[in-house]
């Protein structure tokens, strides 16, 4: 029987962490590459992602072996080459972890407005990185993980793909929480649970919900978001570290299909 050390350990192993230029793709980034897995960190910024590997070398982990990609994954032919990409230079790939997206912050016509204001166009260009690139990753990458004997899939999706919006939250504020947002991410967790009974009993998918992670929001809001959520307070990105590892990892080697909230509890209520 196997130590808990020698679970969590993804020595020999490559990880593809797609937004890794992002708050949460960089922590999950952190904690896998601290694990001993290669990490391949992917996203439309070069320069970001090459500062993210830079704090990981900083963080006591100047052997850690990194590698990273320039992606557009709204392109098909983009988002398809990058699996073959990552084995080609990393010698595999082992664990995928989509967690790219478009977000209620993100900075396009028609998205973070009204309902009334928000675009088809904002919704077909969501939908395109949060959950159709995630499929066409995971098709591109599934030779590569049933060849690893232990691939595994994690889904960033979020509480807002499980429950709606409480608005009274966003009174008086400039937030958004744009439809898109939620039903992408939604049809991201359904996704999950499709591939996981669909992919076994080969490569493991699961997926993991966020909740709201402080970034200096309005006091307001992040007052009366503490209201809202049993543990008293907003997630930050260290919160979702040990989640990933654990889907990662093989101390999750007998799950499958499943959707972990790491909310404080939101969904609870």
């Amino acid at each position: 029987m196997r130590t808990i050390s020698e679970l969590m350990s993804l020595s020999g192993r490559t990880a593809l962490i797609t937004g890794a230029a992002g708050h949460i793709g960089a922590a999950i980034a952190e904690a896998l590459a601290e694990a001993g897995a290669t990490v391949a960190l992917a996203d439309r910024r070069l320069a970001a992602l090459e500062q993210c590997a830079e704090r990981i070398h900083g963080m006591r982990m100047r052997d850690a072996r990194v590698a990273a990609f320039e992606v557009d994954l709204a392109d098909e032919a983009s988002a398809r080459a990058l699996p073959a990409q990552v084995a080609a230079q990393c010698g595999g790939l082992d664990v995928l972890v989509n967690c790219a997206a478009f977000v209620g912050t993100t900075e396009l016509d028609g998205w973070a407005v009204r309902f009334e204001r928000q675009q088809s166009a904002a919704w077909r260009a969501a939908f395109e990185v949060n959950v159709t690139a995630a499929f066409e990753l995971v098709q591109e990458a599934l030779p590569y993980l049933k060849r690893s004997g232990k691939g595994s899939v994690i889904n960033v999706s979020s509480l807002y793909g499980v429950v709606g919006p409480d608005w009274r939250l966003y009174e008086g504020t400039a937030m958004a929480n744009p439809a898109g947002y939620a039903a992408s991410k939604g049809a991201l967790a359904q996704l999950t649970t499709w591939l996981a009974t669909t992919l076994a009993p080969h490569v493991r998918v699961n997926a993991m919900s966020p909740g709201g992670v402080w970034r200096n929001q309005p006091t307001a809001f992040v007052e009366r978001y503490e209201q809202r959520t049993p543990l008293g307070r907003m997630a930050i990105e260290e919160d979702f570290k040990g989640t990933a590892l654990f889907l990662a990892s093989d101390m999750s080697s007998y799950v499958t299909g499943q959707n972990i909230a790491v909310d404080g509890g939101w969904c609870a209520w």
